[in-house]
């Protein structure tokens, strides 16, 4: 028998209909007390060597319709190796649909919007990464449900560098790359990693919204809040996984930092910029510009050509992290944008952007800041 089933870390996915392989019709939940809808993870189940059409309906409504023309869903079938399925999107069916086709050979597979990065992964990376020398690992609040914030510290330069990535935990790349610029980072043999952790000290949160990763949220936490909107006025009732790690960066200073993201609609990697706010300088602006001067010298998989149109001067939207960070500290901060669907400057019809890819870019992105370390004080 043909099952669908949701019921674990990050799952999502409602079943409106299932008659056969065939005939499989499913629906996204909605992020808890919130109209955001857009992540999906489930596992199929029963149709080894069956021909296999899913239908997910009712997308004109999600959060972002403009990222399904294009996307193709990810599937495993051991959840370490994710491709991507034969998908396709018509906007005029059943409200906006997506199908997906496959023909499993295992007995059970996962399908999801990214490759899932759980929350016991979370803990295992912070585990491996802690024990290694010269790191250190607190817990700089409390999640709504509970949940750690988890900070890990390496390095013990003068300069103040952030990392820190899923305020909107539907976007697991950013954690992927987490991974690998932590692993990078820890590697002693590693000469720019060297250079960096004797110059800076790296304050790195890989996950501020663990309780929106368990949920299957695409972009809001246990209270249906958009952390990334939280950053004028955070609260220990709306958005504590904001509040703590603020009040760490003010404790700390912060000399560079990074939000790390996915965008639906995109294809390509990207950074927005936070030209608009109030007290912009020339040297942030300089320290903008060479930052990804450098970064696309180093990675193939980035680009300065599309992204996001600037913000007008002085109407930056200061509740979002970069922007609040930029005019509080008057330092270099950008927010990193990966792609859900694939890079259209260096396509990989097998995977898409992916896991590795992530990571990869992780690794990058921190030996462009090795190479402008001087600037940034």
């Amino acid at each position: 028998m043909i099952t669908i089933d949701a019921a674990f870390d990050s799952g999502n996915i409602e079943v409106r209909r299932i008659t056969g392989a065939d005939d499989i019709v499913l629906a996204i939940r909605r992020d808890h007390l919130s109209e955001f809808y857009q992540w999906f993870h489930f596992r199929l189940s029963g149709a080894r060597g069956q021909a296999v059409t899913i239908r997910i309906v009712d997308l004109a409504g999600s959060a972002y319709p403009g990222g399904w023309p294009g996307y193709r869903a990810v599937m495993s079938s051991d959840r370490q190796h994710w491709a991507r399925a034969d998908t396709s999107y018509d906007p005029a069916a059943d409200n906006g649909t997506l199908t997906i086709k496959m023909t499993p050979d295992s007995d059970q597979v996962w399908c999801a919007y990214f490759a899932p990065y759980s929350l016991e992964r979370h803990h295992d990376l912070v585990a491996r990464i802690g024990g290694a020398p010269g790191v250190q690992v607190d817990v700089l609040g409390h999640s709504l449900d509970g949940r750690p914030i988890d900070r890990i510290r390496i390095g013990d330069g003068p300069l103040q560098l952030w990392l820190y990535a899923r305020q909107h935990p539907g976007e697991s790349m950013a954690q992927w790359w987490m991974e690998g610029a932590l692993e990078r980072l820890v590697d002693a043999g590693d000469p720019a990693a060297r250079a960096l952790r004797a110059k800076a000290t790296l304050h790195v949160v890989p996950n501020m919204n663990p309780d929106g990763s368990v949920r299957g949220h695409l972009r809001t936490n246990a209270a249906g809040v958009n952390l990334n909107r939280e950053w004028a006025a955070p609260t220990a009732t709306r958005s504590p996984e904001v509040l703590c790690v603020l009040d760490a960066m003010i404790a700390s200073g912060v000399d560079g930092a990074m939000d790390v993201h996915g965008d639906e609609a995109i294809p390509h990697v990207f950074i927005a910029d936070f030209e608009g706010i109030p007290s912009i300088t020339d040297k942030q602006l300089a320290l903008l510009a060479d930052y990804k001067a450098r970064l696309v010298r180093i990675s193939p998989d980035f680009q300065t050509r599309r992204g996001y149109p600037p913000s007008g001067a002085g109407k930056a939207n200061l509740t979002m992290s970069t922007n609040a960070l930029a005019e509080r500290f008057g330092c270099l901060a950008m927010t990193l944008e990966m792609p859900f669907k694939d890079n259209d400057d260096l396509p990989c019809p097998v995977q898409g952007w992916s896991p590795e890819r992530s990571k990869a870019l992780g690794r990058d992105c921190l030996a462009a800041f090795m190479e402008m370390l001087p600037d940034l004080r």
